[in-house]
């Protein structure tokens, strides 16, 4: 079988003396309460026939009812989520208000078997976190991407 493959996009912003990324708490039932491991880089999975680039850019946009500032995407590589899902993720340095959010949302049958379908939001809230705070706040396969973007800020690629 071959795996599910997402893509999506970090965007980060330097508050001096930090670095800030912006997450996005997922959406839905399973989520709700939660906080730890429970943030996500803004993905979405995507089809051979499309770019992961394209897909990353209509992913944000489609979780944050925004799209992404102009300027140079930087390569993160993959990542393989639990699941078994191989995320690819590029960093792009930009800001973003997240008071201007407005995301978007799925269907789904909830409760679980209750025939009743239901409307929930991709992501509930969007935030900027230090690095730190964001290692814990995203879901354990994701977390790599931070230390990845830490590593291109040193190399002084960007």
């Amino acid at each position: 079988m071959v795996a599910k493959r997402s893509a999506g996009l970090l965007l980060y912003r330097r508050r001096s003396p930090d670095i800030e990324v912006l997450l996005g708490h997922m959406g839905g039932p399973f989520w709700e309460g939660r906080d730890a491991a429970a943030w996500s880089v803004p993905k979405g999975e995507y089809t051979p026939e499309e770019e992961p680039t394209a897909a990353a850019r209509r992913e944000f946009e489609e979780e944050l009812g925004l799209a992404p500032p102009d300027g140079d995407w930087q390569p993160l590589g993959d990542a393989r989520q639990t699941s078994g899902k191989i995320v690819t993720a590029w960093a792009l340095e930009g800001d973003l208000d997240t008071d201007l959010v407005v995301p978007g949302t799925f269907t789904m049958e909830w409760p679980r078997g209750s025939g009743r379908m239901q409307e929930f939001p991709e992501i509930d809230r969007a935030e900027w976190f230090g690095l730190d705070e964001a290692r814990e706040k995203l879901v354990t396969g994701q977390r790599v991407f931070i230390d990845r973007l830490e590593e291109l800020l040193d190399s002084g690629r960007t």
